[in-house]
Formats: structure tokens, C-alpha cells, sequence
């Protein structure tokens, strides 16, 4: 099968010419295309998404995961991670055994947004279920289901051990609600964390004497930050100084809640922007269609360090998002098959 484009985003890079689909995998690329339109790009990965389509992730059956990713598909997310923020123990349990259970289009694991976080950053958290550092707990939630991605506070007592844990376990640690120093988040960086959640939301303000994990991710080449864009949780210029900052690595990711918004204190408590929204914010400031769109696929992937999602290359899952030039989604593909 061919997907009839002008050209393809293919490891980063915008190639002229149609893909070719066979199998449920990408075979081929930059094929003669007499009549093609529209740009091929892999679909996006979303690392941060607490629920949609009415489904709250939390509180989940695992039935509910396969319209929800059905969903997300037709936004043109085809990878996620489902994000559980911080809550009781007995709860975290339950929400992972369902994303075990499950049998949906997308999931790549869980990630947990807490409980190991400041009580100072919490956001939207609730307090009563924040949780210092404990080995123990960390070690009953892995067993619970399949956790891909964890959020942590690295100035806590026993945050390095727990960093130390997750890396063994080749899963992905990320600093955010936290109001770690600079030279604390540094510490965490130097053990093997190398994203944080969320950039400036729930966490230590940048000052220019007590830059905080603000700044030190942002004078590092090995730190990949994630940012919700959204015209909400950051100012305009602020996202502008950021993508400026961070070319080749800023993950965007939506936060998507349901219900998102503000609480009645004021606190921000996720949002309801889609990947494809936040990828035009990108582009909007000036990025290039390519960087716009690698800030959903490719560099997310590379938090995680999953060779197959977010790529549109030969041989990978023909995970498939088809884009006009002004960035509207014609058509979405999962392992080949057209689910928009």
C-alpha cells in the first residue's frame, strides 16, 4: 500500500516522495509519487496523559483504555504513557493492574507523576497522599503493573536511592514538582535522570543566583525537557525562550485531564490541548515543520529510549500520521491500518 504523500519525515528529516506500507510496517520511502499531498510524519508520543475522551485515567477499567486510545489515535497521538498523579497507594495499585490488564491502541506503560514529590511544588497534588522517598512502596508499585516512567523531587531524603533503583531497572526517572537547587538537580543528573516534567510548572522559580532545575537542565546537552504548550501554563515568550534554548531537545507533552483547567485556588490542574495543537503552537514561533513535529515524536521517544515509536523509517510499525501544510491531520494509520 501507499500512502500517496509528498514527502515524508523520516529519521528527522523531511524526504520528498510517497512511503510504502507492507504488512503493517514501513517498507519503503521516498517512492515516485505522481499525485501526492501531504506529509507524511510518525505519530506523535504523548508522555503525559492523566485521561481522555471522558476517561480518567485513575479511576479506569482497563476496557476504558480502548476508546481512549482509539481517541488519542485520532489526534494523531499513537503512543502514551498513562500518567497517574500522586494518590493513596491502594489506588496507584489498582489504576496499574488496570494498564496491565488492558488491551488498547498505544499504551507504552505508566507513568507515575508522584508520590515522591515535594510538598512545597505539589500543583494540583494532593497532599495527603505525597509520600517521601520510600524503597518499599517503589518496589510494590513496579510489581503492580507496568511502569515506564517515574516523577520525582531529587532533593528528598532517599530520592538518589530511588533514582539509583529505577535506573537499574532500565526505566526513565523525570524531576519535576520539586523545589530542588540547582546542585541538587545536578546530583540527579549525574546519576542517569535526564528529563524533566513539566519545565517551570511545579517547580523552584529560575532566579539568576538560584537557577534551580530550571536552570540546570537548561545549561545541559544530556537533559531533555518536557513542556506543556498549551497558551496557558507558559507565557508566549516563554515558550519561545524555551524552544530557543532547547532545539532537538523539547518534548511536548499535553497534561491532557479530564476535566482540565483551573482549580478554584487558582492552581493549574492539567490541560485540554491536544499534541497536534501544541505542535502548531511550535511551528507558530518559528520553528520548522520538522522540529515542530520531532518535539512529538522522535525526542519523546528518546526519553524512553524506544527505538520503534515516534520513528518513520523501514522496518518500524507503520504508526502514521498524515499532515497538510498548515498542520491538519488528513489521516492517521496504526500498524497500517487507518483509524481516521
Amino acid at each position: 500500500m501507499r500512502l500517496d504523500v509528498e514527502a515524508a519525515l523520516v529519521g528527522g528529516e523531511l524526504v520528498r516522495g510517497d512511503v510504502e506500507i507492507v504488512d503493517g510496517r514501513v517498507a519503503g520511502f521516498g517512492l515516485a509519487s505522481a499525485s501526492g499531498r501531504g506529509i507524511a510524519t510518525p505519530g506523535f508520543v504523548d508522555l503525559q496523559v492523566n485521561g481522555f475522551a471522558g476517561v480518567d485515567f485513575l479511576d479506569a477499567a482497563a476496557d476504558d483504555y480502548r476508546h481512549a486510545g482509539r481517541a488519542l489515535a485520532q489526534t494523531g497521538v499513537t503512543a502514551f504513557l498513562p500518567t497517574f498523579i500522586t494518590s493513596r497507594k491502594e489506588q496507584l495499585i489498582v489504576a496499574l493492574g488496570e494498564v496491565a490488564r488492558a488491551d488498547a491502541t498505544g499504551i507504552l506503560g505508566a507513568h507515575l507523576e508522584g508520590p515522591f514529590i515535594s510538598a512545597a511544588r505539589l500543583g494540583a497534588h494532593p497532599a495527603d497522599a505525597r509520600r517521601d522517598p520510600d524503597l518499599q512502596l517503589l518496589k510494590r508499585l513496579l510489581v503492580a503493573g507496568p511502569v515506564r516512567l517515574v516523577t520525582l523531587a531529587p532533593e528528598l531524603p532517599g530520592a538518589l536511592e530511588l533514582i539509583r533503583a529505577l535506573l537499574e531497572r532500565d526505566l526513565t526517572v523525570s524531576l519535576g514538582h520539586s523545589n530542588a537547587t540547582a546542585a541538587e538537580a545536578e546530583a540527579a543528573f549525574d546519576l542517569g535522570a535526564h528529563t524533566v516534567t513539566h519545565l517551570f510548572n511545579a517547580m523552584r522559580p529560575f532566579h539568576h543566583r538560584d537557577p534551580g532545575i530550571v536552570g540546570a537542565s537548561l545549561a545541559r546537552d544530556d537533559v531533555i525537557v518536557q513542556a506543556i504548550f498549551d497558551g496557558v501554563h507558559l507565557a508566549a515568550e516563554t515558550e519561545a525562550f524555551l524552544w530557543r534554548a532547547t532545539r532537538g531537545r523539547l518534548a511536548l507533552v499535553t497534561d491532557h485531564t479530564v476535566p482540565g483547567g483551573w482549580r478554584a485556588d487558582g492552581t493549574l490542574a492539567g490541560s485540554t490541548t491536544t499534541m497536534i495543537e501544541a505542535v502548531r503552537r511550535l511551528q507558530a514561533l518559528g520553528a520548522s515543520l520538522e522540529e515542530s513535529v520531532n518535539a512529538a515524536s522522535l525526542v519523546p521517544a528518546r526519553i524512553l529510549g524506544d527505538p520503534v515509536v515516534g520513528r518513520l523509517e523501514p522496518g518500524v510499525p507503520a504508526d502514521v500520521v498524515v499532515l497538510t501544510d498548515e498542520l491538519e491531520i488528513e489521516r492517521v494509520l496504526v500498524g497500517g491500518r487507518d483509524v481516521l
